[in-house]
C-alpha cells in the first residue's frame, strides 16, 4: 500500500508551507487565514485596512501562528509584486496563494453605468489575474531553482474565489457579477492547462450565499430577510445558508497534497444549490 494511504491524514498536511491570503479581512479571507495558520502554514495576510489587519495578525500570532502582514490591495502589478516579495523576504519562498479579495455590485443592466461594471470586472478578474501573474512568476522561478519546501523544485497551489453566479445566471441584476465570476472560472481552466508542466495547481471555490458583511442582513429576524432566505433555501437541498466555516474544508483540500491531481476545476460548496 502507498505510504500516503497508510497515513491518509498526511494528504492534508501543509505544516511549514508558505501561504498568502489577499482580502484577508473578508468573510472567506479571514476563514482562509485562520485555517491555513492553524494548519501550520507560515502566512502573509494582505488587505488595505491596516488597523483591522493588525488585529487579525495579532490574533493569529497569539494562537501560535507565524504571520506577516502587508497593507496593500492587489490592484496593481506593483502591489501584487510587493505582496509576493513580503512572503519571500519573510519565509524564503511561496507555496500557496489564496486570492480572497473581491467585490459585488448588483443592479439591472439598464441602471448600471459602465464605471460600476468595469469596477466589478477589475476587482474580481483583473486583480485576480495580476495576483496569479505575480505568484506564477515566483513559483516558476523557485521551481526551476529547486527551492520549494520538499527540495524537489516543483509545485505550488493557487485558489481563487468564484461563485454559484459563475455557473448560473440570476434575474436580479447580476450581469456584472455573473460575468466576472464566469471569467474567474475561465481563468482557472486556462491557467490549469498553462501551469500543468510546472505542477502548479489552480482551482476555485464557488459558494452560494454564505454569511458575510454583504449578506448578514439575510440572517436577521425580519420579514424581508425571511422572505429572501426562504426563496434561497427552496433551492438548497441541505436546507440552510452557508457559513464561512463551510469553506474551510474544501480550501484545505485544494491547498494540500490531497488535491495534487486536481487542477483547472471549480468546486461548489453550496449545499447542493447548483445540483438542481
Amino acid at each position: 500500500m502507498d505510504h500516503k494511504l497508510k497515513t491518509p491524514q498526511q494528504l492534508f498536511d501543509i505544516a511549514g508551507k508558505v501561504a498568502i491570503v489577499t482580502g484577508a479581512l473578508g468573510a472567506f479571507g479571514s476563514v482562509a487565514a485562520r485555517t491555513l495558520s492553524a494548519a501550520g502554514c507560515k502566512l502573509v495576510i494582505a488587505d488595505d485596512k491596516l488597523d483591522a489587519l493588525s488585529a487579525l495578525a495579532a490574533d493569529l500570532k497569539n494562537e501560535g501562528g507565524q504571520v506577516e502582514m502587508v497593507g496593500k490591495w492587489p490592484n496593481s502589478p506593483e502591489n501584487c509584486a510587493a505582496i509576493i516579495e513580503a512572503a519571500v523576504t519573510a519565509f524564503g519562498r511561496l507555496d500557496i496563494l489564496v486570492v480572497a479579495s473581491g467585490t459585488m455590485d448588483v443592479d439591472p443592466i439598464v441602471d448600471m453605468d459602465v464605471a460600476r461594471f468595469e469596477n466589478v470586472m477589475r476587482v474580481n478578474v483583473t486583480d485576480s489575474w495580476m495576483m496569479c501573474q505575480a505568484a506564477g512568476r515566483q513559483m516558476i522561478a523557485q521551481n526551476r531553482e529547486g527551492k520549494n519546501a520538499e527540495g524537489k523544485g516543483r509545485g505550488g497551489k493557487v485558489v481563487l474565489v468564484s461563485s454559484a453566479r459563475g455557473l448560473l445566471g440570476h434575474p436580479a441584476g447580476y450581469s456584472a457579477y455573473c460575468s466576472s465570476k464566469h471569467a474567474v472560472n475561465g481563468m482557472v481552466k486556462a491557467l490549469g492547462c498553462e501551469w500543468g508542466k510546472e505542477v502548479i495547481t489552480i482551482n476555485a471555490l464557488a459558494p452560494t450565499v454564505f454569511r458575510s458583511g454583504q449578506t448578514s442582513w439575510m440572517f436577521e429576524d425580519n420579514e424581508l430577510a425571511a422572505e429572501t432566505r426562504e426563496s434561497i433555501l427552496s433551492r438548497i437541498p441541505l436546507g440552510r445558508l452557508g457559513e464561512p466555516e463551510d469553506l474551510a474544508g474544501p480550501l484545505l483540500f485544494l491547498v494540500s497534497p490531497a488535491s495534487d491531481f486536481h487542477t483547472g476545476q471549480t468546486i461548489s460548496p453550496d449545499g447542493g444549490y447548483t445540483a438542481g
